[in-house]
């Protein structure tokens, strides 16, 4: 079973502990930062579409592309619910296409640590490059080794009215990987009879450290503009569990009144 097959339709209930609001804020505040104020913009990973939402609702006009297809169908229901005009492709990340180039691309909520080999997030910079306007900008924000080890290898359960799951968390400080099983309990039928249905998901995820993540941007043809500790002005410290990297466009020649 591929990952958020199953867990998509309650995806939003268990992650009510994001402050997406304040996350979008950030986010908007850098892209005025690099002069992008309006205009397309890529979210990669966009999974229900909360984040690609509430961008749409900051004046982008929004893309977001993602590789589950149960996913893309709760962010369309967002999208009809509130009239916003995004366009959602069904696509893998590392072979991702667009009709043209777009300002940014934003990718949050760690879906860059789903990319296990550093050819992938390779081929995810250089077809970044590819993709922005001269100058653009991609912000991207992954969990860290640091982050892996916290939870290392434990046990997380949670029960709620809309599910319940269990998190088996495998960390390999070796391999740089960290393995999840989650288990759901979904509400099935008539909510008199109290049935539930068990689902199972494994996810697999890899911590790159930030010197990795600098090289493969150069690599790519980037620009590496920085890196925070994850939506804040800070500097990432050893103990950061999730950093924020920028990386900017290089390679086209600005048109016009551009220098």
């Amino acid at each position: 079973m591929s990952a958020y097959e199953s867990f998509a339709s309650v995806y939003d209930i268990f992650m009510d502990n994001v402050d997406y609001e304040a996350w979008c804020r950030y986010l908007t505040g850098l892209l005025k930062k690099y002069g992008i104020d309006g205009g397309l913009v890529c979210e990669l990973g966009c999974g229900t579409g909360s984040m690609t939402e509430l961008l749409a609702a900051a004046g982008y006009d929004m893309i977001g592309i993602d590789a589950s297809v149960e996913m893309l169908e709760e962010a369309q229901e967002k999208k009809y619910a509130s009239g916003a005009d995004i366009l959602y492709l069904n696509q893998d990340m590392r072979c991702f296409e667009l009709y043209g180039t777009v300002r940014a691309i934003v990718s949050v909520c760690d879906s860059m640590n789903y990319l296990l080999k550093e050819k992938d997030l390779l081929t995810v910079l250089r077809l970044a490059n590819n993709y922005l306007d001269p100058g653009g900008v991609f912000i991207f924000d992954l969990n860290t080794a640091a982050k892996y080890s916290r939870i290392g290898d434990s046990v997380i359960a949670e029960n709620r009215e809309d599910g319940s799951f269990i998190w088996e968390n495998d960390w390999d400080p070796e391999q740089q990987l960290n393995e999840y099983v989650l288990t759901l309990f979904l509400p099935e039928g008539d909510p008199e009879e109290e049935l539930y249905r068990r689902y199972e998901e494994v996810h697999l995820q890899r911590a790159y450290d930030l010197q990795t993540v600098q090289r493969l941007v150069e690599e790519a043809g980037m620009i590496f503009e920085g890196a925070f500790e994850a939506y804040t002005d800070s500097a990432p410290e050893e103990g950061s569990e999730r950093i924020l990297v920028i990386a900017r466009e290089k390679g086209k020649e600005l048109t016009g009144d551009g220098e």
